[in-house]
């Protein structure tokens, strides 16, 4: 077995994967998005896959279509789960930093 396929899990799953990158790909360009002619270069696929990819990232929320351009970009609903997900460490950390701060505090 190759180095190539020696990490190659059983659950590994091409175009569940293609489409998680294509989300990383679409990261940062939520002004202008991009065309799928891009995300065919980036990602090494067909336009057939991201045609198919991009319709279910919309389905999903996950990406939107800028109608005046034709391009695609991230959704404000995943990006507000990125927010979130920040939004929640912060209030971790705060706690956490209030906790550290009360130990400190001498009776």
């Amino acid at each position: 077995m190759s180095d190539k396929h020696a990490d190659k899990h059983i659950h590994d799953n091409g175009s569940q994967r293609r489409i998680l990158d294509a989300i990383r790909v679409l990261a940062g360009h939520e002004l202008h998005g991009l065309a799928p002619k891009d995300l065919v270069a980036a990602l090494s696929t067909s336009p057939a896959s991201i045609t198919r990819d991009l319709h279910n990232l919309v389905a999903a929320g996950f990406a939107e279509q800028i109608a005046e351009t034709g391009r695609y970009r991230l959704a404000p609903g995943l990006v507000r789960i990125a927010i979130a997900h920040a939004t929640a460490m912060e209030r971790a950390q705060n706690r956490l930093t209030e906790t550290i701060n009360r130990y400190r505090t001498e009776p």
